[in-house]
C-alpha cells in the first residue's frame, strides 16, 4: 500500500472518499470554498447574481468596447496585478475604463426610466 497519493487528482479523489479507479461523480454545491466565504455581510449587497452576468455577454454595446486594444491591455494589466485595488483606482481615471465601467453597469442594472407615465 502506498503511503500518500502520488498526483493531485488522486489526493482530490481520496479526499472526496474515492478510490483511484472510480471516476469523480458530481462536484459539490460547494467546493473547499465558495464566493460566501471571502464576502462579509456588508459586501453581499455589491454582489451582481450570476444570471444578471451572463447578460454581459449578450450586449453589442460592451462587445464594441472590448475591441478597443487600450481596453484590452487596462483589463489584462488589472488581471495580471498583485495591487488591484490601487490600480482600480488609477484606472478610474481613464476616461475608456470609466465606460466601460459604465457600459458594465448598465447592463447589469439598467437605470430606471424616469418620468415615464403609465400607459
Amino acid at each position: 500500500e502506498r503511503c500518500a497519493p502520488d498526483s493531485p487528482r488522486e489526493r482530490q479523489r481520496e479526499a472526496a472518499g474515492q478510490s483511484p479507479g472510480q471516476s469523480p461523480g458530481p462536484a459539490p454545491a460547494h467546493g473547499p470554498w465558495s464566493v460566501e466565504d471571502i464576502l462579509s455581510e456588508e459586501d453581499e449587497r455589491d454582489r451582481v447574481p450570476l444570471q444578471k452576468l451572463k447578460l454581459l455577454g449578450d450586449s453589442e454595446e460592451l462587445r464594441d468596447l472590448l475591441l478597443n486594444p487600450h481596453l484590452r491591455q487596462l483589463l489584462l494589466t488589472i488581471d495580471q496585478a498583485q495591487d488591484k485595488s490601487s490600480l482600480m483606482r488609477k484606472f478610474m481615471q481613464e476616461p475608456l475604463f470609466v465606460e466601460f465601467a459604465d457600459c458594465c453597469l448598465r447592463v447589469v442594472e439598467p437605470p430606471e426610466k424616469e418620468n415615464v407615465l403609465p400607459e
